[in-house]
């Protein structure tokens, strides 16, 4: 704690001072403040309003961290400029400072967040609206023999709802986080409204336009809703139900006794600027501290969650059986080489009627080119790395480009000269006129900065295109969803490949409506573990698969990891204590790994602050 000082006030004209300690916002300053309060504007101050206070000649915003506190002895305080409105709740100023240790990063970044997006003078009336049950009770819970309440899968008495399963999460009690498996095709709508009975709840989802329709759903069954980030005041006002994506774990929900993260597996939970938190982890520190319980809900939970939460709910196999869709796996093991991405099976099913969505995880016309003279592969005069074929501005229309470096050139193989390249590995633009000859339909590209969703029945485009479901929905849906190459999913070069290939079977699986639709996946590794658990409708077979693999190898959640890259990180790394190990990956990357989440944030906390930059990514995704 710092304090900003002025000459100290004559002996005569000594008062007492009401003092506010602030958090100033100001890029890479991390310091407290103390500043005098005017008494005009004592009464309207409050631990987390927003303010604006005089620093280094300037006046910028800040955040109340204390108020009020005993001022510093024999030492004068500038004033407070001005009370700008209404900030996050007190307890959240203790919950940022909180992931401010466990991901290595400033608390200021997280207070903007949770802080409304324009100043909030006053605020409205709580939005609560009604009971969203009617006062319909919950169902009673079932025991076994020894009287424990039955969660697993053995029950096969009626259909499984998310009401039931947040019945069962209500039940166990706790404060903290839960698992709750359910199915893709499932609505969420029951469990949020189940929630929503038992008071307010916050609940959050991957992507800003679910929870624009979520918020829409819930209106029309007349639950009073708060949107974040536009309906911010609205939500420190008191609603019923506050929703929105990542940011929304640090959104207001006064007398909150409920948190719901809707696929809480999914990457979009995770920040990607410094520091890299995880919402789904703040959500359950943030429910943990309040004494009320976080819920996990996905279809196919990781380790990770598997392991930090407290219990977890299945549904009966009837209902996950029907929330997954039917899943023909084709096996390319023995098939002809010319027939490139497109099997058998495949065409059929383009042929077959229906609207389908191709999925092919590379961008561009082809990703590897080689020459069909000389045979050389393409590749780049700078670095020496493979070139991918674009669409360009030169006469051809056509440029080879370099994904490592940038340099462009013709499409000239730069050993003999010769025009005449073949695309080796096609993207999603060089598939697309061959879908359409084969489909005798016409075929719409997706890409993630295209426009609307084509009106074709067949549409190929990268994972972006699952992520277009109220547009899909809205054109009709899916019948089928196509992988053209799981491999790429299945044999990614990260340890989470597993998890986020299942989690895109489940989404496609959600998209074609369960059971009632089709996916398709074409394979050379058709016996791997994500494919068995899709096939069963079984997230936990994989689960079992990689829990062994991941102790052996001494991966999360088994550890912790931190990725530490920039001109400072070799002297961060160095600092660090005995407690981590240390591996460089390569120039200015390294490796820091310890026993558990919070020995690693200890050792980070207590490491030298390095005289270079240095990003500091705890958690990392794509390791």
């Amino acid at each position: 704690m710092l304090v900003l000082g002025a000459p100290p006030p004559s002996q005569a004209s000594q008062e007492p001072v009401l003092v506010a300690r602030v958090l100033p916002d100001v890029a890479g300053f991390d310091k407290e403040l103390d500043y005098s309060v005017p008494a005009q504007m004592a009464g309207e101050l409050r631990p987390g309003s927003v303010v604006r206070v005089p620093l280094r000649g300037r006046k910028v915003r800040g955040w109340v961290l204390a108020f009020p506190v005993e001022a510093p002895p024999g030492l004068g305080l500038r004033p407070l400029a001005k009370v700008s409105g209404w900030g996050p709740e007190p307890a959240l100023i203790d919950l940022a400072s909180w992931a401010a240790w466990w991901w290595a990063g400033r608390r200021r970044s997280l207070l903007v967040t949770a802080s409304a997006q324009v100043a909030v003078r006053a605020l409205p009336a709580p939005a609560l609206g009604h009971n969203p049950a009617g006062g319909r009770a919950l169902a009673p819970a079932t025991a076994d023999g020894a009287g424990r309440t039955v969660t697993g899968p053995g029950e096969r008495s009626g259909r499984r709802t998310g009401a039931d399963l947040f019945a069962q999460a209500w039940r166990a009690g706790g404060a903290g986080a839960q698992v709750l498996r359910l199915p893709p095709a499932a609505s969420a709508m029951e469990l949020v409204l189940a929630a929503a009975e038992r008071g307010p709840v916050l609940v959050l989802v991957p992507t800003t336009a679910r929870a624009e329709s979520g918020a829409a759903l819930l209106r029309a069954r007349g639950v009073g809703v708060a949107l974040l980030p536009q309906e911010w005041a609205q939500a420190r006002a008191g609603a019923r139900v506050v929703i929105g994506s990542r940011g929304a774990a640090w959104g207001p929900c006064p007398g909150m006794v409920s948190v719901v993260v809707l696929d809480a597996h999914d990457e979009a939970y995770v920040q990607g600027q410094s520091p890299a938190w995880g919402a789904a982890a703040v959500a359950a520190e943030r429910a943990l501290r309040s004494g009320a319980p976080c819920l996990w809900v996905t279809p196919c939970p990781t380790l990770e969650l598997l392991a930090a939460a407290s219990h977890t709910h299945l549904p009966s196999r009837d209902e996950e059986r029907a929330g997954w869709a039917a899943l023909q796996v084709v096996d390319r093991r023995r098939e002809d080489p010319r027939s490139g991405l497109f099997s058998r099976q495949l065409v059929a099913l383009l042929r077959g009627g229906g609207r389908v969505a191709c999925v092919l995880n590379r961008k561009g016309r082809a990703q590897l080119v080689g020459c069909g003279a000389c045979g050389e592969l393409a590749t780049c005069e700078r670095c020496g790395s493979a070139v991918a074929m674009t669409g360009g501005t030169d006469a051809t229309g056509e440029l080879l480009e370099c994904r490592h470096c940038g340099e462009v050139r013709p499409v000239v193989c730069a050993r003999c000269g010769s025009t005449a390249l073949r695309a080796l590995r096609l993207g999603v633009a060089g598939v697309r006129g061959q879908l359409e000859a084969l489909a005798g339909r016409p075929v719409g590209e997706v890409s993630a900065g295209s426009g609307p969703l084509p009106d074709a029945p067949v549409v190929v485009g990268t994972e972006t295109i699952l992520y277009r479901e109220a547009e899909l929905q809205s054109a009709g849906g899916a019948a089928a969803i196509a992988f053209l190459d799981f491999d790429q999913e299945l044999l990614a070069p990260r340890y989470r490949a597993g998890e986020e290939a299942l989690a895109l079977l489940a989404r496609a699986s959600r998209l074609v409506g369960g059971r009632a639709g089709r996916v398709l996946v074409q394979t050379r590794t058709p016996s791997h573990p994500v494919l068995k658990a899709a096939l069963l409708a079984d997230p936990g077979r994989l689960a079992e698969a990689e829990g062994p693999v991941r102790r052996q190898l001494r991966l999360p959640p088994f550890s912790a990891l931190a990725l530490l890259s920039g001109p400072g990180a070799a002297e961060m790394a160095e600092s660090l204590g005995a407690g981590v190990e240390r591996s460089q990956l390569g120039e200015d990357r390294f490796v820091v790994r310890a026993p558990d989440h919070a020995s690693l944030a200890a050792a980070l906390a207590a490491a030298r602050r390095p005289s270079g930059r240095v990003r500091v990514e705890v958690g990392p995704l794509r390791f």
